[in-house]
């Protein structure tokens, strides 16, 4: 059966085109052309779309054999409010992102490198709401945030084979689990064993009842430390909800840090916090007011364009949907995962 009807005739040769950049680390893949548009009216109607009718697509570009379990994908699309730049809904190796803060910064690089996009303010519409960078002549991004919140404080979970872990619950455009746990020192070296462990934690969130708005569900763990740079207030390791880890500080994850902290009467509004990755790179993040009294985070870092690619998709290849990298890409297949009658 061919799925021409949805914008890809899968018994020909297709391609889309990307760029590639990395974000103080963590890489981020922007589809130029060859993804059909979702259909819908708002930015998570959108990202329904292209969850419900091209999740292969998603397998495809940024799982192996053509990505890899690190690589965070964006997609492109009109604008939903006025004044807004352009739309994008973020997706890595297992799902789709509310935000992406490494992700953004590096969609302003890419579109600057593109020559879409020159310094200054723009505004760009996500399924979570309306966001802005400033792209600053020097290449750094500063991006404005959705407003952060801290939801829960000191919640306790029993990790099988690692105990009791407390830990706070907060929102920075994902939802995450943010704990001190030491068990494991952050260092580079030890990557494999605190994926393990920030795993086991999520396995056991994932069995919690947590009430937060949205009813959306707590996929990120971070761990945070002392920092290992003069210049940084701290270090985390982040497991994001693809299973792999941040290699950056997390643009999300520190907006929802910085909510935590402000809630512990911790971090004052306008107070830099400087949040220090897994391999060392640095955010620089504050908070100011919102209209309402909602926490607004913002955060800079920089990010570099590492190459351009055609992907090509061959209708023998047995892996042009890519492979799939956890119960969680295998569960989904069946269900909008890839039109009927199409195999990866």
């Amino acid at each position: 059966m061919s799925s021409a009807s949805n914008g890809v005739n899968l018994d020909e040769n297709f391609s889309i085109r990307v760029v590639d950049s990395h974000t103080e680390g963590e890489p981020t893949r922007v589809v130029l052309d060859g993804w059909p548009q979702p259909r819908g009216e708002t930015m998570a109607e959108r990202r329904d779309d292209l969850r419900d009718r091209f999740d292969y697509l998603r397998r495809a570009v940024v799982c192996e054999p053509r990505g890899h379990s690190a690589i965070v994908g964006a997609v492109l699309t009109p604008p939903v409010n006025p004044g807004s730049t352009a739309g994008i809904v973020f997706f890595n190796n297992g799902t789709y992102l509310g935000m992406c803060g490494h992700g953004l910064i590096g969609v302003v690089r890419t579109l600057e490198y593109l020559g879409r996009l020159q310094p200054g303010e723009a505004k760009f519409d996500t399924p979570v709401g309306t966001v802005s960078a400033q792209l600053d002549a020097d290449g750094s991004v500063t991006i404005q945030n959705v407003p952060a919140r801290c939801v829960a404080k000191d919640v306790g979970v029993d990790v099988p084979g690692v105990g009791r872990v407390v830990g706070d619950i907060a929102w920075g455009g994902n939802w995450f689990f943010i704990t001190h746990h030491d068990s494991i020192p952050l260092d580079l070296s030890r990557a494999g064993e605190l994926t393990r462990l920030t795993q086991a934690i999520q396995d056991a969130i994932d069995t919690l009842d947590v009430d937060t708005p949205f009813g959306a569900e707590v996929d990120h763990i971070e761990i945070s430390a002392h920092p290992t740079r003069e210049d940084a207030d701290c270090r985390n390791f982040v497991l994001c909800s693809g299973g792999d880890y941040d290699r950056s500080p997390c643009g999300t994850g520190t907006s929802a840090k910085m909510a935590v902290l402000h809630a512990r009467g911790e971090l004052e509004f306008e107070q830099p916090w400087r949040q220090e990755s897994i391999t060392g790179s640095v955010f620089t993040g504050w908070l100011t007011k919102g209209p309402s009294g909602e926490l607004v985070p913002h955060i800079r870092g920089t990010a570099f364009v590492t190459g351009e690619a055609t992907l090509r998709f061959d209708p023998r290849d047995p892996f042009r949907f890519g492979i799939p990298v956890g119960a969680s890409d295998v569960a989904r297949a069946g269900d909008g995962a890839e039109p009927a009658g199409v195999r990866a």
